[in-house]
């Protein structure tokens, strides 16, 4: 019996993690695998995990009103050192980048007990940009025994900085996976009453919402929290959106507006009170995963400064514009699917200009390749514990 310690806190590591614990679970007898999680994201992590049906055995409930980076590596630390010291696991298993996964993987490392990072080998190589991320990410390489990439340019990353080949493993994404097991849901709820999602939506008029299923009305779906935009970035954003809206009645803009003060704020400046007066412009509350892959199915395009949804719209053949000047994930731009418009404002109104008017700009970015994965990531993830546990 292996026993693996998964660990995440954040909603995105939660919901490309859930897929993995999944997998895991058809395995009873060969491996048991031990969730913990942090809450560095109280409130969106509960729901993700209801929605997979996963009870965590570890909670470290770090979550603390105005916690900082430092609080957050810390308290995790301080709690990974208690479960890791009554589990006494074989393998620690971590996602991504965020301050949750350095933190868990440094404690295993502290512990020697080895450590399997999913999401591998993504870089930008700009230290601050995305900020933690990036450190966090090069960090957990650093530290990690086994790697599995979710596409070859990451494992290529991986190789450069002198990982073993024999230690990467290229996945492709999970993401891909919890993204087909909640468009099941999706579909079974469509078949029997689709006003089950009305009860979701606050602002949204729900004639809005049957016009985007049917097909007669266009939805961009838009969000925004990156650290790196605070300030003017969110501003031009902002306005460059409120521009778009007035310009484009016939289109409906749904954004669910991030809890951090910093962006509520600025989009109070620039928007004022009801969407700045515009009947196709909606702010809602943060959404749970189900419903926002409903909005991502039914969309038009995203426009987003979030790495994972660079990874989730592709998987619907919805163009990305993204609010940022470099991505650790190139291999969606190469294939064509996402564009980096930065926050300039005239360059994100002729960026989403051009894929309203020009249908055959439009095309080239919904039509192409997905570059992350089928489906089965956590699949062979599992499969190689399994096989690497084997060889010893």
């Amino acid at each position: 019996m292996i026993r693996v310690v998964v660990v995440f806190g954040t909603r995105p590591e939660a919901i490309k993690m859930a897929p993995v614990v999944l997998e895991m679970k058809k395995f009873p007898n060969q491996i048991e695998p031990i969730v913990c999680v942090t809450g560095q994201h109280r409130d969106m992590l509960d729901q993700v995990l209801r929605l997979f049906d996963i009870v965590p055995d570890f909670d470290l409930e770090i979550m603390k009103p105005n916690q900082d980076l430092f609080d957050i590596f810390t308290n995790t630390m301080i709690g990974m050192k208690e479960v890791l010291n009554s589990t006494q696991p074989d393998l620690v298993l971590v996602h991504g980048d965020t301050s949750t996964s350095s933190a868990a993987a440094l404690s295993a490392f502290y512990f020697k007990i080895p450590v399997g990072h999913v999401e591998a080998g993504l870089r930008t190589y700009h230290r601050y940009d995305p900020w933690p991320e990036e450190l966090n990410r090069q960090m957990n390489s650093k530290i990690s025994t086994y790697h599995f990439a979710p596409t070859k340019s990451a494992a290529d990353n991986l190789q450069n900085e002198l990982v073993q080949v024999e230690d990467i493993f290229v996945t492709g994404n999970t993401v891909i996976d919890a993204l087909r097991l909640v468009d099941q849901k999706i579909n079974e709820q469509l078949r029997t009453d689709v006003s089950f999602f009305q009860g979701f939506f606050q602002k949204i008029h729900w004639s809005h919402v049957e016009k985007w299923v049917s097909g007669d009305r266009k939805m961009i779906l838009i969000t925004a929290h990156r650290r790196e935009n605070f300030g003017e970035g969110f501003h031009n954003i902002f306005k460059a959106i409120k521009e778009l809206a007035i310009e484009f009645p016939e289109v409906d803009f749904v954004f669910p507006i991030h809890l951090n003060p910093k962006v509520r704020n600025a989009a109070d400046a620039i928007f004022g009170g009801e969407g700045g007066h515009t009947e196709n412009l909606f702010f809602e509350e943060p959404l749970g995963y189900l419903p926002f892959v409903f909005l991502l199915r039914y969309c038009y395009l995203v426009m987003t400064d979030s790495g994972g949804i660079q990874e989730e719209a592709p998987g619907f053949g919805k163009p990305v514009l993204v609010f940022r000047e470099t991505t650790e994930r190139p291999e969606a731009v190469e294939s064509g699917t996402v564009a980096l418009v930065g926050t300039n404002q005239q360059r994100i109104k002729e960026a989403v200009t051009r894929l309203i008017l020009d249908l055959s700009s439009y095309q080239s970015m919904s039509t192409a390749t997905n570059p992350y994965g089928d489906g089965h990531a956590s699949e062979r993830i599992v499969s190689i514990i399994l096989e690497t546990s084997r060889r010893g």
